[in-house]
């Protein structure tokens, strides 16, 4: 593989433990109103939505309608974990920290500017990335898994897509990832990766698939 021009990063999943925390809190917050989801089931259905395509497949797999105060309850629970911390995936800080001088970094995510910001700023990651978060929600019309996120991101780094490397961890992200022409490695390091995460990456099309940071690094010709 040759050595990418910048590298644009996922977030929950990728630099953050964040995936099988919010998935197993939902699947609590699911049995709560007498649905029977488990975290795996919330893993294998919801991971890399957000917004209203994240609701209508919660209703699809519930077989009714949400209460009206779930999207609140949410939004609390993600404000207890801004104010308390994600532990990072592991060797993600590590990583990040490592990279070369001056080579362009910057998140794509679904979630929020807000939550990647906070989050970062716990790793002690905020000043690696900038002003460089990108979120879905904020800075495109279509998020992922369309591939204009990244194509956004790699366009304010200055450097043209396909000589950037995006490291993504689930079926939608890498989806849009491919779909946007550059490098994309799939990342199996979060607590969420379960046996066969790896055969799904490469069944999505992705072609490099790295179980952990150091094995990300030899790829992309930096160990």
């Amino acid at each position: 593989m040759e050595r990418p021009a910048a590298i644009i990063f996922d977030f929950d999943g990728v630099l953050i433990d964040s995936e099988y925390v919010g998935n197993r809190l939902l699947a609590e917050q699911l049995a709560g109103l007498g649905h029977d989801v488990t975290i795996d089931d919330a893993l294998d259905h919801f991971v890399g939505l957000s917004g209203q395509p994240f609701l209508d497949a919660i209703e699809a797999r519930i077989g009714a309608a949400l209460p009206p105060d779930f999207v609140e309850q949410r939004r609390a629970e993600s404000r207890r974990l801004v104010e308390s911390g994600i532990a990072a995936v592991a060797g993600a800080v590590e990583f990040v920290r490592s990279l070369p001088g001056g080579l362009p970094t910057a998140l794509a995510s679904s979630s929020s500017t807000k939550w990647m910001r906070a989050h970062l700023r716990h790793l002690g990651l905020e000043a690696n990335f900038g002003d460089h978060l990108y979120s879905g929600h904020e800075h495109v019309e279509c998020g992922k898994p369309a591939p204009d996120l990244y194509i956004y991101a790699a366009s304010q780094l200055g450097v043209p897509i396909e000589r950037c490397a995006i490291i993504e961890d689930s079926r939608l992200g890498a989806t849009g990832a491919l779909a946007s022409g550059a490098t994309v490695i799939g990342l199996c390091a979060g607590s969420h990766c379960r046996p066969g995460h790896a055969e799904m990456l490469h069944n999505a099309g992705v072609i490099h698939v790295a179980g952990s940071f150091g094995e990300v690094s030899a790829l992309l010709g930096f160990a």
